[in-house]
Parts: structure tokens; C-alpha cells; sequence
């Protein structure tokens, strides 16, 4: 279906709704906006965990995960794995569903995965200025781009060695309404 121009749509709440929505004036459709999914994940190779520094804004410069947007017509696994491999080169195996967060601030929704690398053959991909492992206590913790990213790395380390494990959430307290961006 064609998209209309933005101007046609008008910002009310539809008949046998409880919420304002962009409503087409001429034809009634309604268009809806709902959260983005993020996908991504915590890979780790022997005792050294992945990370990106980033080469795009939001937190140009700082360190974070492999993590993006859930591509159209993509399960959550095949989306993760495809942004190790752009932002890392890095061919990876996914173990299982490490966290479920929820950033309304940002509208985000975001599942991250634990994962192997299969090779440590790694490269900074085109969003990503610099991508290394690093051991537990090597992870410069001050330049971590999100806080998502800050507790998906502390769930990884709460959970390492077990093979049967609950997702995590947001950490007690953290509503994910702060902080730049995304994962």
C-alpha cells in the first residue's frame, strides 16, 4: 500500500480507540507507530567478550554491543547474528536469549542474545570505528555508549557457566527512560 503524504494524516483518537493515532483525513486509515525492536548480542570467545566502538551517532566514539534494528521479513536470531556481522565481521552462534529490556523513552524494545564467536577474525564494519574482546576486567566501563548495554553486560556475567537460565529485564529501578539512545 502507497503511502499518503503527511499531510493527510491528522493526530486523533479513532472511533472504538483509547489512544490519539495518525488518522487519514480523506480515507480513515490508521496509521500506526509502535516500538522499534533492537536485537543484539553479548558474544563472548574463551574469556573475552566482543565490543564496538561506535562510528555513529547516538555515542559516536563510545563502546557498545553488536546490536541494531530488526530488519522486515528477519527473525530476532537472524537479526543478531546479521549485526555482529556488520558491525564486527564477526560470524557468531547464538546460544539463547539472554534479556528482554523496554526503553519507552526511545520507544525501543530490545532482545539481546548471549552468542559465541566462531572466529576471532573480527573487523570493524562500516558503523563501527574500532572492534576488540576483552576480558571481564578490561572493559572500559566509563565508555560504555547505553546503559542497556551496561546491564546486558552485567546479566552475561551473572549468568556465565550456566547452561538454563530466566531472561533478564530492566534492573530494578531502571525504567529505561534514561540515557542516549539505544543498545
Amino acid at each position: 500500500m502507497a503511502q499518503r503524504p503527511a499531510s493527510a494524516f491528522v493526530r486523533k483518537v479513532p472511533d472504538g480507540d483509547t489512544r490519539p493515532r495518525l488518522v487519514c483525513g480523506t480515507c480513515g486509515f490508521i496509521r500506526y507507530e509502535n516500538p522499534k525492536i533492537v536485537v543484539g548480542s553479548v558474544v563472548a570467545y574463551e574469556d573475552r567478550i566482543l565490543l564496538c566502538r561506535r562510528a555513529i551517532d547516538p555515542r559516536t566514539g563510545f563502546w557498545t554491543l553488536p546490536a541494531g534494528y530488526l530488519e522486515l521479513n528477519e527473525t530476532t536470531v537472524e537479526g543478531a547474528m546479521r549485526e555482529a556481522f556488520e558491525e564486527a565481521q564477526a560470524r557468531i552462534e547464538i546460544d539463547r536469549l539472554l534479556a528482554v529490556y523496554s526503553i519507552p523513552r526511545i520507544s525501543q524494545v530490545q532482545l539481546v542474545y548471549r552468542a559465541r564467536l566462531l572466529d576471532p577474525q573480527i573487523a570493524p564494519g562500516v558503523e563501527s570505528i574500532e572492534v576488540g574482546l576483552f576480558r571481564w576486567d578490561e572493559i572500559p566501563w566509563g565508555e560504555i555508549a547505553f546503559p542497556s548495554a551496561r546491564w546486558a553486560l552485567t546479566h552475561f556475567h551473572e549468568v556465565a557457566g550456566q547452561a538454563d537460565f530466566t531472561p533478564r529485564g530492566n534492573p530494578p529501578g531502571e525504567f529505561g527512560n534514561l540515557g542516549e539512545g539505544g543498545l
